[in-house]
């Protein structure tokens, strides 16, 4: 199966890089700030005709409105352009994501950096990878000295989560912070050791659910705010190496209470 998700999501990421810096329609979904290009379309569609055509009985779950028996043993779990804001913007950072559940666990998934041509990918107990290099966490044990990566919701304007006084405490507590635009890159490189932990609230399945996986193979850590082990479906969303989670999670604590 990883096969299998590795070919459709590779030729999605080559439909999604020849429409790059083309004209192209977009429209907005909840606000201006929640575009939907008719690539991201086109790219949904591509590979909901593929799982269609080579899998009928199996699920679906797209970001896009491809949403089809969600209770079938596998479920495919799909966002056809994670970073549509870079894409529409002409900047070079966004990712296809394709994850496999069976029975409410995933087996396997892929998110394709489209510009810079990485796939990073992973199987249920057989490690992580982008292309043919083993991937691993950083070792680093000290948030002061983590570099951290994060993004904000769409409603950011609603500070939800506490998601202002969040970011405020870990930006003063680490080395740095980066913001990319893709929680599926962002979740992949913390499982490349180039970042020690990455959060986000109100996320979605098809952000998290290949890349929580490649997170997890590659020895991290992911839970909601509360500690509690994350899900695709969790709305707080934190991960790390592993040996700064505790850190982190400490921090939300202390921001959300207005004990910094």
């Amino acid at each position: 199966m990883l096969d299998k998700v590795l070919e459709i999501t590779r030729e999605a990421g080559e439909l999604v890089r020849e429409g790059f810096g083309k004209d192209f329609s977009i429209e907005y979904k909840t606000n201006e700030s929640n575009l939907v290009t008719e690539i991201d379309k086109k790219s949904e569609a591509l590979i909901v005709s593929y799982i269609k055509k080579n899998f009928p009985t199996h699920g679906i779950l797209a970001e896009e409105g491809d949403i089809e028996n969600t209770n079938a043993e596998y479920l495919w779990v799909i966002d056809p352009i994670d970073g549509t804001t870079n894409f529409a913007h002409g900047f070079p950072i966004f990712a296809v994501s394709v994850g496999l559940q069976k029975n409410g666990k995933t087996i396997c998934g892929a998110v394709y950096h489209v510009m810079q041509n990485n796939m990073f990918f992973s199987e249920l107990g057989s490690g992580s990878f982008c292309d043919a290099k083993r991937l691993k966490v950083a070792k680093n044990d000290k948030l002061r000295t983590s570099l951290l990566v994060t993004g904000f919701p769409y409603n950011i304007d609603e500070n939800p989560d506490g998601a202002m006084e969040i970011f405020n405490a870990m930006v003063r507590n680490s080395r740095g912070m980066r913001r990319l635009g893709s929680a599926a890159l962002d979740v992949c490189y913390v499982a490349s050791g180039c970042f020690e932990g990455f959060w986000e609230v109100n996320l979605f399945p098809w952000d998290i659910c290949a890349a929580q996986l490649i997170l997890e193979e590659a020895g991290g850590k992911a839970t909601d705010f509360s500690g509690n082990p994350a899900g695709i479906y969790s709305k707080q969303f934190i991960c790390s190496n592993g040996f700064v989670h505790q850190e982190m999670l400490a921090l939300v604590h202390q921001a959300k209470s207005g004990k910094i």
